[in-house]
């Protein structure tokens, strides 16, 4: 049965609160461990944390086998480790292997015990956002006493978003349609294969022509596109979804295993996929027509994946998801919120509502203008002390009035701020988000909050012991 932690220390084991971190070095594991080592050492912010990885992870377990499994907390360091450092999970591996510091915060010993590659990414795939966010709440709270943050003192944030990109390709309808056919052939070959039907037997030659057709229609781009170039690769295309329909048909007359029930979801959402790109090539390049956004999809394999154009210098447009963040003064992350939908006026209420439920003593915030409607400066008026939202256009006298004050001044000269904590996040796995689907997307975002906190909270204890030693060998100098 999976445990939180070690009940029996290993041979030559050393306790993570003494484990020794070089207050010296200016590299980000030290600063990510030393924040993971307070958090550890503090007896009633680990025994939250420890409820919350036993409760909230309880039914992603098996009970009913004598495995042991990886123990949540070094599920916990390594994912914030590989977070933070913006790695893969083959660097993860190494470093659990081979670096010394980290493997005492595993609470290894001299025994040997090495990390697979694989079982390191499924163990980390196994915590949750709503755990990680409730994580990173705590890691706040310390930070706040390590930065001398008084009980009763009030939080001023900034909020602004930015946005994360997926891994996608820039996305034409002819190169969808392409990714459509060819992963369609492919899981109808699969299951065809596996199933006992015939017709599939040349599917990588039928991959091989639906490029060629592909091929010359994009590359026919500079001398106009000819329709019967176009016509040809629709018919290649659209003869692939037929027999991929047949195939469909035949594979679910009989008893499926769970694995072939999963490729037939798979191939379903891939003929409806290939239907609609097909029909707007035809209508775009064929009749003309000019294809609404909401129609379009972006990306086949990550169809969360949105069109933001901001009118950035030198960046027309960015492929991803847009994410709100609020900072306080202190430079932690006290909430962040994922975009699935809408711009950023439609969350200005909502982040401000769920970062006072998470800090009762958040009383004031700064935006920029992309935050600005008349309704989300009359709630915010009502929710915050003091909000800092210019307005767009010209201003009203009461307006102007307001934007002069000393106070709404400062709040707007310090907000900018925020882009270097956006900078923080980007380095920290926000920049490329490589994880599959809209759970990883909004695990690798908590994921990368929380190391950022971490990052946080350990580079003030490390400037605390920084000051400390210098303290003390001015002392031995005197």
């Amino acid at each position: 049965m999976r445990q939180v932690e070690s009940i029996q220390a290993e041979l030559g084991g050393t306790f993570i609160s003494e484990v020794r971190i070089n207050p010296k070095s200016r590299d980000d594991i030290p600063v990510l461990l030393r924040g993971l080592q307070q958090i550890y050492q503090k007896r009633s912010v680990r025994v939250k944390v420890f409820e919350f990885l036993s409760t909230q992870l309880h039914d992603k377990v098996r009970h009913d086998t004598g495995r042991p499994g990886m123990d949540w907390w070094r599920i916990l360091v390594l994912a914030t480790l590989k977070q933070g450092l913006n790695c893969d999970y083959d660097r993860l591996a190494e470093l659990a292997n081979e670096h010394g510091t980290l493997r005492k915060m595993l609470g290894h010993g001299i025994m040997p015990h090495d990390y697979n590659r694989q079982t390191v990414a499924d163990n980390v795939r196994l915590l949750t956002p709503q755990l990680l966010d409730e994580i990173s709440r705590l890691v706040v709270c310390e930070g706040h006493q390590a930065a001398g943050k008084k009980p009763e003192a009030a939080l001023h944030g900034r909020a602004d978003s930015f946005c994360v990109e997926t891994n996608v390709h820039y996305p034409t309808d002819l190169g969808l349609l392409w990714d459509s056919t060819r992963c369609l052939i492919r899981i109808s070959a699969s299951l065809a294969d596996a199933r006992g039907v015939k017709g599939w037997r040349q599917w990588q030659s039928s991959i091989g022509k639906v490029k060629a057709c592909y091929n010359r229609v994009r590359n026919s781009k500079r001398g106009g596109r000819s329709p019967t170039c176009i016509n040809r690769y629709l018919s290649v295309c659209e003869e692939r979804v037929q027999r991929a329909e047949q195939t469909l048909e035949q594979v679910r007359g009989s008893e499926l295993r769970f694995a072939d029930v999963l490729k037939v979801q798979q191939l379903e959402e891939l003929i409806e996929h290939a239907r609609r790109f097909s029909d707007q090539i035809r209508r775009r390049l064929l009749d003309g027509e000019k294809i609404p956004h909401k129609e379009k999809v972006f990306s086949i394999f990550e169809p969360h994946t949105r069109w933001i154009s901001k009118g950035k210098a030198g960046c027309t447009q960015e492929l991803g998801v847009p994410v709100c963040v609020v900072e306080d003064q202190y430079r932690f992350v006290l909430h962040h919120q994922i975009m699935w939908d809408g711009s950023d006026v439609d969350y200005a209420v909502s982040a401000v509502s769920q970062t006072q439920q998470r800090f009762a003593n958040f009383t004031a915030c700064s935006f920029d203008k992309g935050f600005h409607s008349v309704p989300n400066q009359a709630q915010l008026a009502e929710q915050l002390e003091q909000c800092a939202l210019p307005r767009k256009g010209r201003l009203s006298s009461a307006a102007a009035e307001l934007e002069a004050q000393d106070w709404f001044k400062a709040a707007r000269k310090q907000h900018p701020a925020v882009e270097s904590k956006i900078n923080c996040l980007e380095h920290c796995g926000l920049g490329r988000v490589l994880d599959h689907g809209k759970k990883g997307f909004a695990r690798a975002v908590s994921l990368s909050v929380l190391s950022a906190n971490l990052k946080r909270l350990g580079t003030l204890l490390r400037d605390k012991e920084r000051k400390s030693l210098a303290r003390r060998q001015r002392l031995r100098a005197a």
